[in-house]
């Protein structure tokens, strides 16, 4: 029966996530391509991009549905690195990440906030 759910979810997920709209195009100076994902409502929900053999690299920035920015995160060759901010309406988190483990958590409450989460 576990099994059962457990397929049924990943289905699930795998026909929501198929179904969302995104561009793609390959950047010929960085030779990565560099895709946008939208929320249904048209608004970007994630900017970032891809190595050819499809790893994520470099800077990739995620939006709830009024296009606030929620997340900014970096990757090396799909291994999460660098500093990662995630805003809420009553906290900035920032997590350090090296050799693709946390190092170190930081957080903030919206008032002391140094990093602005405009685009």
């Amino acid at each position: 029966m576990k099994n059962i759910i457990l397929v049924l979810a990943f289905l699930i997920g795998a026909v929501s996530f198929g179904q969302e709209k995104r561009e793609l195009k390959l950047n010929k100076e960085t030779n990565l391509i560099d895709v946008t994902f939208y929320h249904d409502n048209g608004v970007v929900s994630q900017t970032g991009a891809y190595t050819l053999d499809g790893k994520l690299q470099g800077e990739w920035l995620s939006y709830n549905a009024e296009g606030k920015k929620l997340v900014s995160a970096n990757y090396n060759n799909g291994v999460k690195s660098g500093k990662w901010f995630y805003w809420n309406d009553k906290l900035l988190t920032e997590v350090d990440y090296s050799n693709n483990g946390i190092a170190e958590v930081k957080k903030w409450e919206s008032k002391d906030a140094l990093v602005s989460r405009d685009k």
